[in-house]
């Protein structure tokens, strides 16, 4: 079993609605409605155990997950949802060995996902015109470990990319259309581009721009997240949902 060591993230689960992310330290205490949980105690215990609070309260040790840390990134623009960033990872193929170039970094948060998917052998080239967004998403990914896998660039990806030969590419920016050309040109043949736009007008665009730029295989895609409330004789959909994020644009290069 996997032994707690200082530094490591643990999530200290009390019920479904009160979980937190920790991180395992000697100096370490933990104030909740429940009483203090002595953080330094979760050292050398196992995933899975559980300790008590100076109440007597239960937590429960679990080992977090990427979107366990996607839920404490800070985030100075909309992140890309897990409901559509596994559908772009699925969409794209992104695994081990990849390489990837994404304008758009934002928060980070798909940045980090990918990284975690490449690696050991692949990258991942992320652009973004804000300084101050490239700095806030190198922060948020540092938590996951992650951040060799990943070169960050403060560039216009309108005026191009420094890469070639990528098995994929991601536009999350305002105006995806005017990238299309330059992606065109890095992309490798028969391999797929994303591009995520909150509006069906910058879908349009890209569209166009795709099938002028000698792109196929256009889909675009909305996906809608529902959670059900499970309890025995009161199973029901939850009356709220994650709805409307954006839309997905995908499509595969050819040579024309």
């Amino acid at each position: 079993m996997d032994k707690i060591k200082e530094g490591d993230y643990v999530l200290l689960y009390f019920d479904n609605r009160r979980e937190w992310l920790v991180k395992a330290s000697k100096e370490k205490e933990f104030h909740t409605h429940k009483g203090m949980v002595p953080i330094r105690e979760v050292i050398g215990k196992s995933y899975g155990e559980r300790i008590q609070s100076a109440l007597g309260y239960d937590f429960w040790l679990l080992k977090p997950n990427s979107s366990d840390f996607l839920s404490t990134f800070k985030r100075l623009t909309q992140v890309i949802y897990p409901k559509d960033a596994g559908l772009i990872i699925l969409k794209l193929g992104i695994g081990p060995g990849k390489k990837v170039i994404e304008t758009g970094t934002g928060s980070g948060a798909l940045t980090a996902l990918m990284a975690n998917l490449v690696k050991p052998d692949g990258h991942i080239y992320t652009y973004d015109m804000n300084k101050r967004f490239l700095n806030s998403a190198k922060k948020n990914i540092r938590k996951l470990k992650v951040d060799n896998y990943i070169t960050f660039k403060n560039l216009d990806a309108r005026e191009g990319f420094d890469e070639k030969d990528a098995d994929a590419i991601i536009l999350d920016v305002a105006d995806p259309w005017s990238v299309v050309p330059h992606a065109y040109e890095s992309l490798k043949g028969g391999c797929s581009i994303a591009s995520f736009s909150p509006t069906i007008n910058q879908v349009e665009k890209t569209v166009t721009a795709l099938k002028e730029n000698g792109f196929i295989s256009m889909e675009s895609i909305e996906t809608l997240l529902r959670e059900i409330h499970v309890e025995e004789g009161k199973t029901r959909p939850l009356s709220r949902m994650i709805s409307h994020t954006g839309y997905l644009t995908f499509a595969k290069k050819i040579f024309v």
